[in-house]
């Protein structure tokens, strides 16, 4: 039953659920993104009763503002990196499978223009490299006229034909959902809006942490036997020796939402930005056209949420303007931005995008810090901290070989989706819920299996996720549970009075509430996932 994996139950007696009936934790999970969730995950499946706290809401920092895909990295072929593109290649083609309708397929376009760099038979050696790690062939180049039927909106100006590729994309944010979901029915507990603000050390080990709930304020001491930080970007935080080691550089990645009709990709379109040759890409995601991304060192306080600035949104219009002429895309297209900040380990390149995508693990004083890595590679980066883990806990050994990501609840021959649903959503809610996606279709009242108009949403996910999903602001039911705030125009506040006849009683919050809820979820979307003011944003013509 769905009340057995997120009931809500852990905050009605936080002192009990943290104590663990007065024993250490076998391992304390410090952050509550794509990482800790797959080592939580990792570490459920291997017997260990495992704990993660998150210091807000589950994926709120790099998990939700990704470029959301998941795919190989051909860049890294060109630096050298061909382990790190194999594993991300292998693990791509696993999660399209253990996951699918979460992690998709997404095929991808690259115009070959006479004269710009890379050419098509650099570009060629990389994809016949990319399928072999992936063991599969395809059929990559297309002349022009062929290209322009997969991709008719693009420049012709010296247009030679283009390349055709595979790869994959996800919810990031749902896909961190789903995996706390399944370590949760495995026994785990997660609690988000506990902040770890010390770690504790007995005879020179970390065996324990300090944290605060940021909700009513009061304190906890955590026991464990082991802990591993990964809270990514925020990693240093709570080292102690990260001098030595080696630390973190935050690089912020920005992107813009337009509607699909106004930038309409059926293939997602790969370029080289026309300033800097950088990566820049656009594809279709939930129902709007996604652009992104930037690459820019982060010098913000990584405790204030970022935003896309004006340089970023000048960038990306360039681009859109160089490779979509005649679309003529202005800001009033834009239906709503996000930026992320990535944890990318500072090895001194003066060029941000230079940085290598290789995560790192620091054991320190029995603390382990793992950070950095790619979001396809998430599980791999989970077995190797449990790896470094395992010499804490002596009398654990555990088999670290990679298993299939989640079970298959299609198998289940009592599921009435065969029969209610389009095969499309069935595929979607299977991902995104699993074994609980029947529970979800059963929740729905009347008109509630309707999708919500421009997004590939149902109404009753919001009812699902106000009842069982930790939802403890109106920012994390729609920012992050649903994608509501990307999707829709001015941060969805048009459907803000269904939304809340849905979700108000589910969440037990009164009329007051309600409205001091809404009033921050607005004035947060304004601030951090609306444009910045036109006048401070230059003309990206002028740069054509």
């Amino acid at each position: 039953m769905a009340s057995s994996v997120w009931d809500g139950d852990e905050r009605s007696d936080l002192d009990a659920v943290l104590s663990n009936h007065g024993r250490p934790w076998d391992l304390v999970v410090i952050g509550g993104g794509i990482t800790g969730a797959g080592i939580l995950l990792e570490a459920a499946r291997r017997g260990l009763k495992a704990l993660l706290i998150e210091q807000r809401d589950f994926a709120w920092g790099t998990s939700s503002r990704s470029s959301k895909l998941v795919h190989g990295g051909l860049r890294y072929l060109k630096e050298g990196k061909f382990h790190l593109t194999r594993d991300s290649v292998r693990e791509r083609q696993a999660l399209m499978q253990d996951a699918h309708g979460l992690v998709d397929h997404q095929s991808f376009a690259f115009a070959d223009y006479q004269g710009r760099k890379p050419g098509r038979w650099m570009f060629a050696l990389g994809l016949a490299i990319y399928d072999k790690m992936a063991r599969q062939t395809a059929r990559h180049y297309f002349p022009t006229d062929e290209f322009l039927m997969l991709t008719p909106h693009i420049g012709r100006q010296d247009l030679k034909g283009g390349l055709s590729y595979h790869d994959a994309k996800t919810d990031d944010a749902r896909l961190v959902m789903r995996v706390l979901q399944e370590a949760k029915s495995l026994g785990a507990t997660a609690i988000n809006y506990l902040a770890a603000s010390k770690i504790d050390y007995v005879n020179e080990l970390a065996k324990g942490v300090q944290a605060n709930d940021a909700i009513t304020g009061q304190d906890y001491q955590i026991r464990a036997r082991s802990i591993i930080n990964a809270t990514g970007a925020w990693a240093d935080r709570l080292r102690l020796s990260k001098e030595l080691n080696g630390k973190i550089r935050p690089l912020r990645g920005s992107h813009l939402l337009m509607p699909g009709w106004r930038l309409p990709v059926a293939q997602a379109v790969s370029l080289m930005h026309p300033r800097d040759g950088r990566p820049v890409f656009v594809y279709p995601w939930e129902g709007v056209t996604l652009v992104g991304t930037t690459d820019v060192d982060h010098r913000a306080d990584l405790q204030t949420e970022t935003a896309i600035t004006p340089d970023e949104v000048t960038y990306l219009m360039e681009a859109l303007a160089f490779q979509f002429p005649s679309l003529a895309l202005g800001l009033d297209d834009i239906i709503a931005t996000y930026a992320g900040v990535r944890p990318v380990i500072d090895t001194g390149k003066a060029d941000p995008s230079k940085e290598g995508r290789d995560h790192a693990v620091w054991m320190e004083k029995g603390l382990l810090t793992v950070t950095g890595g790619k979001l396809t590679t998430f599980r791999l980066i989970a077995l190797d901290a449990l790896k470094h883990l395992a010499p804490l806990l002596p009398e654990w050994c555990p088999d670290l070989r990679i298993t299939p990501l989640f079970d298959n609840p299609r198998n289940n021959s009592n599921s009435h989706l065969e029969l209610d649903l389009p095969r499309s959503q069935r595929d979607r809610l299977f991902g995104h819920y699993g074994r609980l996606a029947p529970e979800v279709i059963a929740a729905a009242r009347e008109h509630e299996l309707e999708l919500i108009p421009g997004t590939e949403t149902m109404w009753v996910e919001l009812r699902w996720a106000a009842r069982y999903e930790s939802v403890l602001q109106l920012e994390d039911l729609l920012l992050r549970r649903t994608r509501l705030g990307l999707l829709l125009k001015n941060g969805g506040v048009e459907y803000l009075p269904r939304i809340r006849t849905i979700c108000q009683s589910e969440l037990k919050w009164d009329d007051t509430r309600w409205s001091v809820e809404q009033a921050a979820y607005l004035e947060l979307w304004k601030k951090n996932y609306a444009l910045p003011p036109k006048s401070t944003i230059k003309d990206w013509l002028v740069n054509e």
